[in-house]
């Protein structure tokens, strides 16, 4: 396409503007961050902003065109107590053959991001889920990327807790790109399914604004803990994975604007190849998808439903 401005831009009026992006090892943002919208007696109480429940989106992503493949409804016992599944760790060596199936990634999902029961209250009705989240809103959307797994061909999927199923974005095995995005992470190279975590940023900040970002670790992290302690009861090593490039990452599943990705979890083959890794949070600025965006996404994805 065409460019519209001309180049070069010239940009000497706004060098004054410019900063060098922070990075981790930069504490002064984060504190700023911190300071700025940490809660306070008279904070609270003097924020004259009132929730707008005719403005609240959506609790699910939908792909309108695409239907769901729902998955088995009766969870195996493992019988291991849940303090015992967060407490303990798999014994080494993990059997070369540890993946999991249709019916435990139905478990995976389930008790981590699958809805539990739900309650109507006045202003409509709240689903809530396997991992508590703030306010309820559940911001967090998980997406799956496989080998054939038993029941589950190789794929790009997304998790559907409204039908309990998955809707398949795209068909074959782009396990390669996930590796390609961690510089390699043995990790997700010997891994048969990988959970990509991302959060929705309006979901959230229609009721926490700025606050948002604090939510999407606390709720990504209670999330996280259930997959790792769900994994643990069903003898599937597991690893989270956070440091990643993000822009190799959205070609793997197509990631909308409004979407923030977090952490990468990974079923892996034996826990020895499992090094630590940093974090590297990829943050868009973006807090709402604007109209241009919507239809520009909708070109590429027909059907999909961002509101």
């Amino acid at each position: 396409m065409e460019n519209p401005y001309p180049l070069p831009i010239d940009i000497s009026s706004l060098t004054s503007l410019l900063q060098p992006m922070p990075t981790n090892l930069s504490t002064e943002a984060f504190w700023n961050y911190h300071e700025a919208t940490k809660h306070s007696y008279a904070r609270v109480r003097t924020n004259p902003r009132f929730l707008d429940f005719g403005n609240q989106p959506l609790p699910f992503k939908i792909y309108t065109s695409l239907e769901p493949s729902r998955m088995p409804t009766e969870v195996r016992q493992t019988g291991v107590a849940a303090l015992s599944a967060i407490a303990a760790r798999l014994p080494d060596p993990v059997p070369a053959n540890a993946a999991p199936d249709l019916e435990a990634v139905a478990q995976l999902l389930y008790l981590s991001a699958g809805i539990t029961r739900q309650r109507k209250y006045s202003g409509g009705e709240i689903y809530f889920r396997a991992a508590a989240c703030t306010g309820a809103l559940y911001e967090v959307e998980l997406y799956l990327v496989c080998g054939d797994l038993v029941n589950l061909p190789a794929g790009v999927y997304h998790f559907a807790p409204a039908e309990f199923g998955l809707r398949q974005l795209r068909a074959g095995d782009y396990r390669s790109v996930l590796v390609e995005a961690t510089g390699g992470e043995p990790a997700l190279a010997h891994a048969p399914l990988t959970i990509v975590c991302t959060c929705t940023y309006w979901r959230n900040a229609w009721k926490y604004q700025a606050r948002t970002y604090r939510h999407f670790g606390w709720d990504n992290g209670t999330l996280l803990a259930n997959l790792l302690a769900v994994a643990t009861a069903l003898g599937l090593p597991a690893k989270v994975v956070c440091g990643f490039a993000d822009a190799t990452v959205n070609q793997a599943y197509g990631r909308d604007e409004n979407e923030i990705e977090l952490h990468l979890w990974s079923t892996v083959r034996n826990r020895s190849q499992h090094p630590c890794f940093g974090t590297d949070w990829g943050v868009h600025r973006n807090p709402t998808t604007s109209v241009a965006l919507r239809a520009a996404w909708a070109d590429s994805r027909p059907g999909l439903r961002l509101d």
